[in-house]
């Protein structure tokens, strides 16, 4: 433990008589300091209203054109992003005009070399039948008398067809049979 000492009270009173004034001062120094630390707390909290209402009136124009800036640039990246996407639409369109082309043109080939007529030589034929058919009107008798034996040729291909046809049903029915010979053997 720490114990304080007394000093002779004649060397006190002589100090203090010294330290009196002194003190007194820096009282006075500590007031002022304290007063104007008050007064300027004061001023700033009158003042700060007004810096305040100043902040906010900067931050909202600065967020007004912060947000106008990124409006813009979100208009330009859409505007970029429908004319890339319609150019891939255009690009894919023409794509697939393409690829219906060729699809096409595969497609008559084969039902040309089937034999199936196409839409050409259907539209050809009716108007020869068209022109045809005003010829038989305006002769009269003359012209159905040759047409007479083409309608007669057109029965003989047709029973010429059903010869043919009747044969591979003929062939089909024994094929059938022998396997029901075979399990009759068994």
């Amino acid at each position: 433990m720490v114990t304080k000492t007394r000093k002779s009270g004649t060397a006190s009173t002589g100090a203090s008589a010294a330290a009196s004034p002194l003190s007194g001062a820096i009282k006075d120094s500590a007031q002022q300091i304290w007063l104007a630390g008050l007064g300027a707390f004061s001023k700033a909290q009158a003042e700060g209203g007004k810096a305040f209402e100043t902040l906010v009136k900067e931050g909202l124009s600065i967020q007004r054109k912060t947000q106008a800036v990124a409006e813009e640039r979100l208009n330009e990246a859409t505007q970029r992003m429908t004319n890339m996407a319609s150019d891939i639409g255009s690009k894919a369109a023409g794509q697939w005009d393409k690829l219906e082309n060729i699809f096409e043109d595969r497609v008559a080939k084969a039902l040309n070399k089937l034999g199936v007529p196409s839409a050409r030589d259907i539209e050809a034929l009716i108007e020869r039948i068209d022109a045809l058919s005003a010829a038989v009107a305006g002769e009269g008798g003359k012209t159905v008398k040759a047409a007479a034996p083409r309608k007669a040729a057109a029965p003989k291909a047709a029973a010429k067809a059903a010869t043919k046809t009747s044969p591979k049903t003929a062939s089909a029915k024994p094929a059938r049979k022998a396997p029901a010979r075979a399990k009759k053997a068994a």
